[in-house]
């Protein structure tokens, strides 16, 4: 696993990478939350010696970790996890080099599913943001495919005084994750996910954004909004679409197959910006590489254009990955003033190219 340059003789600079596996396993028994938390308490000193970070997803019995690090103290660490008593029928997913970290800021992540109530669940949303008290209704009116109610009370809010982006950040936003996590407890099929998304995203051109004058006067920049290719939740490329039209801008949708054809219409557009979304509901950590790829093959497509990248959706809302993780120059945690953030970005890129 992972030879060293000076094992193998070759100059190939591998070691200047960082290596990342990712594998799952059984629990042997089920952990009680004493014995999780000392698991994952040992775990870190033990990472935090190797110089390797990383993320413990566990469920019902299951382990799915990722962990990253330096070659040989990634090697130390799996083989410590292989002789580990506490789980069994461990199966390597995936093993690769990265050029960054992921979890550059966690020495171990521990994610499980909590056992609260949905009750305790809505009450803890309810006390975060005013907006949150629409979260569960949102949710149930997009499951039932109610477009109509879910149109009315978004231009209700807007009437009432909240802001655009506010309503997107506060409740739009929030209810797609909470559809993802209805699908992931089995509460709902994928069918009913994508349903239930596909109607927040056509309720949410209920929702304006409101610019100055000057803004609006300014229709020079342009934007080509993709979805990754074989992503196909499309909302927040819908949302931003409103978002960036209202703001002045020269919008274009796209929904590639792959990298090529994405490469194709970038050449014929030429656009100033790209943003590229993943799913606002699901996390998709597994795509983390194709989306680096996505944007070294964009790039190359217009080597003298300095053509500006963003990306988004869950992965990066939640603060798992950040932009440079996949070459880009920004990840949006979130939709709301994407915006004003990508017309900064161009605005210096074209002072770059102009030679100021």
């Amino acid at each position: 696993m992972y030879a060293r340059d000076d094992e193998t003789g070759s100059n190939s600079g591998a070691t200047n990478l960082i290596g990342c596996l990712t594998y799952q396993s059984k629990a042997a028994a089920p952990p009680s939350e004493a014995e999780l938390n000392d698991l994952v308490a040992k775990a870190r000193q033990r990472n935090q010696s190797a110089g390797v970070t990383g993320m413990l997803l566990y469920e019902d019995g299951r382990y799915l970790q990722t962990l990253e690090g330096p070659p040989d103290g990634l090697g130390k660490v799996w083989q410590s996890i292989q002789q580990d008593e506490r789980h069994e029928d461990i199966e390597l997913l995936t093993e690769h080099f990265v050029e960054a970290r992921l979890f550059s800021d966690w020495d171990l992540l521990l994610y499980r599913k909590r056992g609260e109530t949905p009750r305790s669940f809505w009450d803890r949303l309810r006390r975060k943001h005013p907006l949150s008290q629409h979260i569960q209704s949102v949710v149930r009116d997009a499951f039932e495919a109610n477009e109509v109610g879910l149109g009315d009370l978004f231009a209700r809010l807007a009437e009432s005084g909240w802001h655009g982006d506010e309503i997107v950040r506060q409740l739009i936003e929030p209810s797609a994750r909470a559809l993802g996590d209805a699908w992931l407890n089995d509460e709902c099929s994928e069918f009913d996910l994508t349903l239930g998304l596909g109607i927040l995203q056509m309720a949410g051109h209920a929702v304006r954004y409101t610019q100055d004058a000057e803004t609006l006067r300014t229709k020079t920049y342009s934007i080509v909004l993709a979805s990754a290719p074989g992503e196909t939740h499309m909302l927040g490329q819908s949302l931003l679409a409103d978002q960036f039209t209202d703001a002045g801008w020269s919008v274009e949708m796209s929904f590639p197959g792959s990298d090529q054809a994405l490469a194709n219409q970038l050449e014929h557009q030429r656009p100033d910006a790209l943003d590229v979304s993943l799913s606002d509901s699901l996390s998709r950590l597994g795509r983390i590489a194709a989306l680096r790829e996505t944007v070294k093959q964009s790039r190359l497509v217009l080597p003298d254009h300095n053509l500006v990248i963003s990306v988004g959706g869950r992965l990066f809302a939640e603060a798992a990955a950040t932009a440079e993780h996949v070459g880009a120059d920004h990840s949006r945690q979130t939709m709301a003033g994407t915006h004003l953030r990508v017309a900064e970005l161009v605005a210096h890129a074209r002072e770059v190219r102009s030679g100021k």
